[in-house]
């Protein structure tokens, strides 16, 4: 098996956990990728005797790797996913500080992980994405996909933004926010939840809209089909700049009049869990849920 590996440079301890790593991949008979810019940040080189390690570039590992393990944690596995670009490659993380709704073990559990790879022990589950456009006034396409959501927000000024979003061409609402967040359900547990929106199943077929801060009471979450084509136009009166994101990076200018059409990505995210872990048991440790009981 071709293993890539992609760690974060900043978490502490991650120069020991990989080269425990390394040495685990090694005894299962496994072909180590290292990702270029990870060995460059740790400055790794691999000993020239080693045959089992080798240097690739996130790309490259979308194409020679069975499975991409990922060092870090929620946000490098989101960083990661945009630097494998769309790919079918399974990805498993590898949790370097607190615990995590995608990743798949903690740094402790590196060995259960490579045993589960060799003994193919594991099972993948399929997380659907966003396909983002982001359509200016002369016509100018730019396009993203987002693991967790695209969010549109109030640029340099502190004035609320005025968003007309339409579902499959019908107008939905008239918002007037700090923002505007779609989400998948993946990212439902991410910033749609922090501003109030629901918990999803990952593997829910469905899209979520949340407001960031709605001038209105009665603006609540809405869920979606995966199937619903999302349109959000800036209306604002003022002329002011509205910012776009995905899942945090690749902020641009809408500007007035600019629009931003959201759908179903043509690609999924496949994930790495390993047997007897779910999405429900994290929930509950991460959200403390039945303490004191």
């Amino acid at each position: 098996m071709n293993v890539g590996i992609i760690a974060n440079p900043s978490k502490k301890g991650v120069w020991k956990a990989l080269q425990e790593l390394l040495v685990l991949l090694e005894q299962a008979e496994f072909t180590a990728y290292v990702e270029d810019d990870t060995a460059s940040d740790l400055d790794y080189t691999p000993a020239a005797e080693s045959k089992h390690v080798k240097i690739s570039s996130a790309l490259d590992m979308s194409s020679v790797c069975d499975v991409v393990l990922v060092m870090g944690g929620d946000g490098t596995m989101l960083d990661a996913a945009h630097r494998l670009g769309p790919s079918s490659v399974a990805v498993a993380g590898i949790n370097l500080g607190h615990l995590g709704f995608l990743t798949s073990c903690n740094a402790s559990e590196m060995e259960l992980l490579v045993d589960a790879l060799k003994e193919k022990t594991y099972h993948v589950v399929q997380r659907i994405l966003l396909k983002a456009s982001v359509i200016h006034l002369d016509g100018q396409e730019q396009s993203y996909f987002a693991v967790n959501d695209i969010t549109l927000t109030r640029g340099q000024t502190g004035r609320l933004v005025a968003l007309d979003a339409f579902i499959d061409g019908d107008l939905l609402n008239h918002y007037h926010a700090d923002g505007l967040i779609v989400a998948t359900p993946t990212g439902s547990t991410a910033y749609s939840l922090a501003a109030g929106g629901p918990i999803i199943s990952p593997l829910a077929k469905n899209f979520v809209i949340t407001t960031i801060c709605p001038h209105s009471l009665s603006n609540r979450s809405l869920v979606l089909t995966d199937d619903s084509m999302i349109e959000l136009v800036s209306v604002d009166d003022a002329k002011s700049t509205t910012l776009f994101t995905c899942d945090g990076q690749n902020i641009v200018e809408v500007e007035h009049g600019g629009r931003v059409r959201v759908e179903k990505a043509d690609h999924e995210l496949n994930i790495i869990r390993l047997e007897g872990r779910s999405f429900f048991s994290t929930l509950r440790q991460k959200l403390h849920w039945g303490e004191g009981i």
